[in-house]
């Protein structure tokens, strides 16, 4: 037992929430194959390198298995400065809704401080919201979770613990109003 636990001190930390970059719908592939665009690799390198200007360097990344996903969790792992098999894949993850991506977070190693998972709205969307101690605002163009958007909690306690309205929503970042150099399009 840590020394913390048996103080009876709670551990805060850091979950990330990542949507996926913009993907390529002109490509003759199913969804589960769809590759990102240019714009969607640039948000997904975007984002990283903001974590890392952050010092918000996940211990643990999580991600659907689609194309678009593991992209997007790739080129952030990149830009932190690691390799792509540092990302771990989980099939449940694909489409999920809130209820499935919460119960993958409560399978988190408990030795993960700061946890960044990739995944896809609708559910992701609704896994902020549901998350949130206090409901975040819905930006004027209606989208909360737009593509290559992260949203950062803080948890207290146990990932086995978390639960709905248990997180403090820090702030939500999208990738294109970090950088001039990602454009709309490509």
């Amino acid at each position: 037992m840590a020394e913390w636990e048996s103080r009876g001190v709670q551990m805060m930390r850091e979950l990330l929430l990542l949507r996926h970059g913009k993907s390529d719908w002109r490509q003759p592939v199913s969804d589960f194959d769809r590759p990102l665009r240019k714009r969607g690799r640039q948000g997904a390198k975007r984002i990283g390198e903001w974590l890392v200007e952050q010092a918000l360097a996940p211990d643990y990344v999580l991600s659907s298995p689609a194309e678009r996903t593991v992209s997007t969790a790739e080129k952030c792992v990149r830009a932190l400065g690691r390799k792509a098999p540092w990302v771990h894949t989980d099939k449940r993850l694909y489409l999920a809704d809130a209820e499935v991506l919460l119960a993958a977070l409560q399978t988190v190693p408990g030795d993960c401080q700061r946890v960044l998972l990739v995944g896809h709205n609708p559910g992701l969307e609704d896994l902020v919201r549901q998350l949130a101690s206090m409901p975040p605002q819905t930006p004027d163009d209606g989208k909360l979770m737009a593509t290559a958007t992260l949203a950062h909690f803080r948890v207290t306690g146990e990932w086995s613990e978390v639960s709905w309205g248990a997180a403090e929503l820090v702030e939500i970042v999208r990738a294109r109003m970090l950088a001039e150099s990602v454009p709309e399009d490509d």
